[in-house]
């Protein structure tokens, strides 16, 4: 009985050791895999997250006007595998350590995360695209410093591939022929021998 009551009186002086939620904070943990949030400010919309969601929670719907996309996370599908942080090229998604994801039933619908990603246009031909981010840029430019990142990243991947064709040291495109002349013209003439003209003569 003495022991029991020793341990009472400890634990009366140490206050109580259980959650105190939901009349108080609990601790959270600082990796604690929470609501998945996409910064639409660097999401290219290459889908590898949609392709990689386990629970099929991620849907990326290009608006008819060519305006951009809709990004949806569907939190109450989501079963916080945090795939789509991994994989993400440019760390566009991040799992908060937001936890608060009960809901009752009929807010399921509701319970969405959804954000609006606008297309520019490419700086050469205009066509609606995502930019490249410049961190990302630097990364795959840095052995080529022929190449200016700033505006490599104002152009779409057609018109990138040919900015970078043109500024490669290993590429060599054509001169321009000189008006008069054809391609064959100023041409050293090739010596027109048979067979017979280079056999030794008796």
């Amino acid at each position: 009985m003495a022991g029991f009551l020793k341990v009472l009186f400890h634990n009366v002086l140490d206050g109580p050791s259980t959650d105190p939620f939901p009349l108080g904070e609990t601790f959270t943990p600082q990796r604690f895999r929470g609501k998945v949030v996409v910064d639409p400010d660097i999401c290219m919309g290459c889908g590898i997250c949609r392709h990689v969601c386990a629970a099929g929670a991620i849907s990326i719907s290009p608006r008819p006007d060519q305006s951009g996309y809709d990004f949806t996370v569907w939190h109450n599908s989501c079963c916080l595998c945090a795939q789509c942080r991994h994989y993400c090229p440019v760390g566009a998604i991040t799992l908060t350590n937001d936890w608060h994801n009960a809901h009752p039933q009929e807010e399921k619908y509701n319970w969405v995360e959804r954000k609006f990603v606008p297309y520019v246009p490419c700086a050469d031909c205009g066509t609606p695209m995502r930019p490249l981010p410049l961190s990302i840029a630097r990364r795959i430019y840095l052995n080529n410093p022929d190449i200016n990142v700033e505006r490599i990243i104002t152009l779409c991947p057609k018109c990138r591939q040919v900015e970078d064709a043109r500024t490669h040291s290993s590429c060599a495109w054509p001169a321009a022929a000189k008006p008069g002349k054809t391609a064959g013209e100023g041409a050293p003439a090739k010596a027109d021998a048979t067979a017979g003209d280079a056999a030794p003569k008796e």
